[in-house]
């Protein structure tokens, strides 16, 4: 038999991962500057729809909706607000005094990112004679603009940072009879403003350098790709079981609707003398020529003769047989969603888990959250003590800014108590045994303690854990020597 030959390029081929795209021999050697360059995805979310989802407003939706809230409203509560920590103590006051002032809104902004997929926070410096804030000399708003007006976001195709936003919103003035659209685009060099359409007077195009030589505008984006130039809402996954679950119950209803009217059935041999035992108004009715109605209303008890009877006809309802199906989708958007199903009113163990089990799923979900929306938060406060300082000429001594956040249950005092006892007692019987050292034994005990230090520190002003046992076992000495001489 002749072996059909088959070239080396085929058979190399063949061999390559079938996720690898044939781009061609040249091309996958060399990449020049005929290959077609990736464009980043500008795709949005269609945040009217998810707002709807999230408000249970949309009729296609309404008996299906309902878990949209419980999900959005679950991983922001349990995600808080972060807190802000810097060395420079001026800036860490300054930290602090914003960061109480914004707490609403830095809650909302996680709620607004989870739900729209994309939340955009800009600072601004209101001006020095504000009536609101005559006892301030500078203030700095934090304001949440609606991701439908940022028209454009121009994006450094290297370093994929945003170069410019152009942000556009319409507005009415005159009692509502004139409106005008305003388009600003946002540089660090500069900020241009248009206005078209029947502006106010005041309203002029301008074009003003950027004092701060930055974008104050921070994009908070919700499972960010970097093929993705806007964010994912945590309601897109869900969405068609939300549908389902809607048509479902929906058609179960109109099912129970129907058939939840029981039907009488009659059986009978004589029906002119059955209306004249029971309901002699319809024989004079039909007498008079006029439609005989029967009102079962106010006859508890019906007169029949032999081999004559009644009974109630019930179509078995339709709610039973989705009762499954039903279960399936419920379970489908816990699953999908990743919020346990206690978050959805079910606060007593299930057949799957239990809440105590379903907790860790959560904490560490939660803590997924707040890793992803860590850098933007450092941004934003790094932006505050810029903005702080040009506009008051203080210079702060850092500038770098660390994000903490409160635990995400409260821990459990005897539990607690439990494991700090249990892991004393491991710890000291590794030292006296020589199978530990005392720093690493520090060093661990410190993860579960919050006011230990580290065993060795190179800061003077602030000693490690050695120098404080020594101080405690000295002081504990002296003690120990003055009763002594008490006693004698």
């Amino acid at each position: 038999m002749v072996k059909k030959k088959t070239s080396w390029l085929k058979r190399a081929i063949g061999e390559i991962s079938k996720l690898r795209q044939n781009i061609g021999l040249f091309g996958t050697l060399i990449w020049n500057r005929w290959n077609a360059p990736y464009v980043l995805n500008s795709s949005r979310v269609d945040y009217t729809l998810a707002r709807q989802l999230y408000h249970n407003t949309h009729d296609d939706y309404k008996l299906g909706a309902g878990f949209a809230k419980p999900i959005i409203n679950t991983l922001a509560g349990f995600m808080g607000v972060p807190h802000f920590h810097c060395e420079d103590e001026e800036a860490q006051a300054v930290l602090d005094e914003y960061s109480s002032r914004w707490v609403s809104r830095m809650q909302r902004t996680h709620q607004l990112t989870l739900r729209d997929g994309d939340c955009f926070v800009m600072l601004a410096n209101l001006p020095v004679n504000d009536p609101l804030y005559p006892d301030e000399d500078v203030r700095i708003e934090y304001i949440i603009i609606p991701p439908e007006q940022i028209a454009d976001i121009e994006i450094d195709p290297i370093a994929r940072k945003p170069v410019a936003y152009t942000i556009q919103a319409k507005n009415r003035w005159d009692n509502g009879l004139r409106e005008y659209l305003v388009t600003q685009r946002v540089a660090a060099d500069k900020i241009t403003t248009i206005a078209e359409g029947d502006a106010p007077p005041n309203l002029k195009n301008e074009e003003v350098p950027n004092p701060w030589g930055f974008i104050p505008i921070v994009h908070f984006k919700n499972e960010p790709e970097e093929t993705e130039l806007f964010g994912t809402s945590e309601l897109e996954a869900i969405e068609p079981y939300m549908k389902a679950y809607h048509d479902v119950m929906f058609h179960a209803m109109q099912g129970s609707k129907m058939h939840s009217t029981p039907r009488l059935k009659l059986k009978l041999k004589d029906v002119q003398g059955f209306l004249q035992n029971n309901f002699p108004e319809a024989i004079v009715a039909i007498q008079r020529g006029e439609p005989a109605k029967i009102d079962l209303r106010g006859h508890e008890l019906l007169i029949f003769t032999d081999e004559e009877d009644a009974e109630f006809i019930e179509a078995r309802s339709t709610i039973g047989d989705a009762e499954a199906l039903l279960k399936l989708l419920f379970y489908c958007i816990v699953d999908v969603s990743e919020v346990p199903e206690f978050a959805f009113g079910v606060h007593t163990p299930s057949s799957h888990a239990s809440v105590k089990e379903q907790m860790p799923l959560l904490i560490r979900r939660v803590a997924r959250k707040r890793e992803m929306v860590t850098e933007s938060w450092q941004l934003l406060a790094r932006m505050l003590l810029v903005m702080y300082s040009k506009a008051t000429g203080k210079k702060f001594k850092s500038y770098d800014v660390l994000v903490t956040w409160d635990a995400v249950m409260d821990r459990d005092e005897k539990e607690y108590a439990e494991t700090v006892k249990t892991i004393v007692d491991a710890l000291n019987t590794a030292l006296q045994g020589g199978f530990i050292s005392i720093d690493a034994a520090v060093n661990l005990l410190r993860d579960y303690i919050e006011t230990m230090h580290e065993y060795e520190t190179d800061d003077p002003e602030l000693p490690g854990e050695r120098e404080r046992i020594i101080k405690t076992w000295l002081l504990r000495q002296r003690l120990e020597e003055g009763q002594a001489e008490e006693v004698n």
